[in-house]
């Protein structure tokens, strides 16, 4: 579907394109105003419109529909998937952690390496 908008949206524009340029510009009838008699719409009522700018509104609109529709199909969420294609995997089991040993007290530099000692209690004499 979306193929088929954008076909159409891009043949719409170019059209909408070719129908503007068609169109002669509303300065167009000035010239003839001062002078000759030919052009009475310059200063008075606009009269009817002509085929050309039916068929601008008519591709204005379309183009200007397309583009929304467009819009509002590229912005839903897609139902498909890179992975709709695979098949289910194995469950992941957790690990039960194991709780590290401390390590033993760094050295500091320029120390001798003594090991640690422990206060001894005096015996109690009986």
């Amino acid at each position: 579907m979306t193929i088929v908008l954008t076909i159409l949206h891009v043949i719409v524009s170019l059209f909408l394109i070719g129908v503007v340029l068609l169109q002669s510009g509303k300065g167009a009838e000035m010239g003839a105003s001062f002078g000759s008699s030919g052009s009475q719409s310059v200063f008075g009522a606009g009269g009817g419109t002509s085929f050309l700018s039916k068929m601008t509104t008519g591709a204005a609109i379309i183009f200007m529909l397309t583009s929304l529709t467009l819009a509002y199909v590229s912005g839903m969420p897609s139902s498909s998937s890179i992975m709709s294609g695979k098949g289910a995997s194995a469950p992941v089991q957790a690990v039960p952690a194991t709780v590290p040993a401390s390590p033993a007290p760094a050295a500091v530099p320029g120390q001798d390496a003594k090991p640690a000692t422990v206060p001894v209690a005096p015996a109690q004499q009986k």
